[in-house]
């Protein structure tokens, strides 16, 4: 199954979890993706995220089957990234996949953090303290400009 979702609001580790956990898996493997406190030496305050929401959702689908094709034992994948305001030390984004053993589930949150990164269309400003706010485009991105 599929749980993915676009918010406003706190992600919560043990929620999302909850949501893979199967009684068939011996493995669920989570990746969060903080909001950091520095950037090149600028204090970050937070950090500001937009979306292209029905296409996010698409591009989270097309990721799963991906994911299912690869690791045919992935049982469960869960996929929340936040929108809007995303304070330092809060989760922008848990990614968590179950399977019946480690490797599969490990192998496959790398996977997915790294083809989110490169084909969502979610974008995200850093707000700094004393300098301008700078719309951030990941290296990873498939567009030729991925700045919003």
């Amino acid at each position: 199954m599929e749980f993915l979702k676009l918010t406003e609001s706190k992600l919560s580790v043990e929620e999302i979890s909850n949501l893979v956990s199967s009684t068939s898996c011996g493995a669920i493997s989570i990746f969060v993706g903080t909001t950091r406190d520095n950037f090149e030496g600028k204090t970050v305050i937070n950090l500001q995220y937009e979306a292209y929401e029905s296409m996010a959702i698409k591009s989270l689908q097309n990721i799963c089957k991906e994911i299912r094709s690869k690791w045919q034992l992935v049982e469960n994948i869960a996929i929340y990234h936040r929108l809007g305001t995303v304070p330092v030390k809060e989760a922008s984004i848990i990614i968590a996949i179950s399977s019946p053993h480690r490797s599969d589930a490990m192998q496959a949150v790398e996977w997915c953090i790294d083809n989110v990164k490169k084909s969502v269309p979610i974008w995200k400003k850093e707000v700094y303290d004393g300098h301008s706010d700078t719309w951030k485009q990941n290296k990873e991105c498939m567009w030729s400009e991925c700045k919003h």
